[in-house]
């Protein structure tokens, strides 16, 4: 989730607009607002592994814990660069008692040195 400052000045949540039109197709409930960002956190562009995830620890938290509680949780994310944002956004869902998170990504930014086909 975006920190609603970010939010406001963006004017929409890409990755709320992609959990809802996968909502819409499967027919599967979609709760945009289970997770919040509690923590502004700067861009995170030019930062390794490490330093992003120093950075989002402890950077979410769960609104409506019942929601989450016992079920097994589809986390959506528009683009997966380092995996430290998914991986803060899990732990918190978990911490609140999801039975287990799965993470669907539209885009992933290949590793420094990969090779690209």
């Amino acid at each position: 989730p975006l920190h609603r400052r970010r939010l406001w000045h963006r004017g929409y949540n890409q990755a709320a607009l992609l959990a809802n039109a996968l909502g819409r197709l499967t027919g599967k409930p979609v709760v945009p607002d289970a997770l919040t960002r509690i923590k502004q956190t700067p861009s995170q562009g030019r930062l390794d592994w490490a330093a992003r995830r120093r950075k989002v620890a402890r950077a979410f938290a769960v609104n409506r814990p019942p929601v989450v509680a016992g079920r097994r949780v589809l986390l959506i994310d528009d683009v997966l660069t380092t995996g430290a944002t998914a991986g803060a956004c899990a732990r918190a869902l978990l911490d609140a008692g999801a039975s287990a998170v799965d993470v669907l990504v539209l885009a992933r930014v290949p590793s420094p040195g990969s090779v690209h086909v």
